[in-house]
């Protein structure tokens, strides 16, 4: 099938051709066959090229996609509540992944300031140069930010990820007729393609009733995000440790739990790829230009942050989540009378929302350490779908 997306630049398509000269010598570095994992991870995050790590935009309207805190600043406000609530109990730091544009912090740590909370360090951890540059400059006003390389080896406090999870390479897998196969990259004239090898067992623990899915079933499944859950549970387990207080993580994504993800009729996964505000499901269409993305099973990583010594504090849906944190109480600081202001805002919150917009496919997962939710996220949990 013929893709119809906007063509790239001159300079854009020299870049992602060399990407794609960079994959294609790994895979002959490697006997002809990557994982689908590795080339996800090429294509994403090679230095300089890869799609997170190049230059080009990303976010809003110029960009490839539009996240929460771009479409309003209440996303962000609406989150300082939980997170000045959640310091209270455990520390006033504040680590975020993957911050984007700086958008989210910078909300965050306004609506903090406007309540009177101080924030002695809001860490990020940000993998793009070209992202972290912009961070830098939207956040100059606020002098606790900092900028990470990687994971401290012990936190207290509050842990932010959103849109996080979903960016992280994952691997495929596909039923055949000799049982279950990893489906990697091979090398074809001029192209890419798929071939299929023998499957570890490890990458089908994640499937539940695999045994039970129909012959050509292919999907996704996420040893590398279970391994950032586990790393999450460590530096949250050694915060405690070392210094006496708790923390809490809130993931923020799209995707379900287990036996929704792997249901039956569900049979070639959610992989999806994202240019100039197009989907589409060519993960070859110009390496480094596009996003790639899979759905987060939410159960394996809730099972995987218990495995490394946190509990689950909640699981629900955006829009559940949002309201219970009090999102409605912050859009009506803006009189509804005042039409011109109040209307643009309804809208965003509709947006976050809608089971028809992001409310319902949009979750959130909420782990922690010796610390909990305020009674008020009882009522919309859904861990037990877990």
């Amino acid at each position: 099938m013929q893709l119809q997306l906007p063509e790239p630049c001159a300079d854009a398509l020299i870049a992602s051709r060399s990407l794609q000269t960079l994959i294609a010598n790994d895979i002959r570095r490697n006997s002809g066959w990557i994982s689908f994992s590795r080339f996800m991870e090429l294509a994403l995050y090679s230095p300089g090229l890869g799609y997170y790590s190049g230059g080009a935009a990303k976010l809003g309207k110029e960009g490839d996609f539009t996240t929460a805190p771009e479409i309003t600043p209440l996303f962000g406000k609406t989150l300082a509540q939980l997170a000045a609530d959640l310091m209270g109990k455990t520390a006033p730091q504040i680590i975020e992944f993957g911050a984007g544009s700086g958008k989210l912090a910078f909300d965050i740590l306004t609506e903090l300031a406007a309540m009177g909370v101080t924030v002695h360090r809001y860490s990020i951890v940000e993998v793009s140069g070209e992202l972290r540059a912009r961070q830098q400059n939207r956040l100059r006003g606020f002098p606790q930010v900092t900028w990470l390389d990687q994971f401290p080896p012990a936190f207290s406090g509050v842990v932010i990820g959103n849109e996080v999870l979903d960016a992280m390479p994952v691997s495929l897998v596909v039923k055949t007729a000799q049982g279950w196969r990893e489906r990697g990259i091979g090398l074809a004239p001029k192209k890419f393609v798929y071939r299929d090898r023998a499957c570890e067992p490890s990458l089908i623990a994640q499937i539940p009733d695999a045994e039970a899915l129909p012959e050509g079933y292919l999907t996704e499944v996420h040893p590398i995000s279970i391994g950032f859950m586990k790393s999450l549970a460590g530096m949250l387990c050694g915060g405690y440790e070392s210094t006496g207080h708790g923390g809490a993580a809130i993931m923020l994504d799209y995707g379900f739990p287990a036996r929704e993800y792997y249901l039956s009729q569900r049979s070639q996964g959610t992989l999806m790829c994202h240019y100039r505000h197009h989907a589409h499901p060519d993960p070859f269409y110009l390496p480094g230009l596009q996003d790639i993305t899979a759905h987060v099973d939410f159960t394996a990583m809730a099972c995987a942050a218990i495995d490394g010594g946190l509990e689950l504090l909640g699981y629900t849906s955006q829009a559940a989540f949002l309201l219970d944190a009090g999102l409605g109480d912050i859009l009506l600081r803006t009189s509804p009378d005042d039409k011109l202001r109040y209307l643009p805002q309804a809208n965003a919150v509709q947006k976050l929302t809608s089971p028809a917009e992001m409310g319902e496919l949009f979750k959130v997962l909420v782990v922690g350490k010796k610390v909990q939710l305020p009674e008020k996220f009882d009522r919309n949990d859904r861990s037990h779908r877990l």
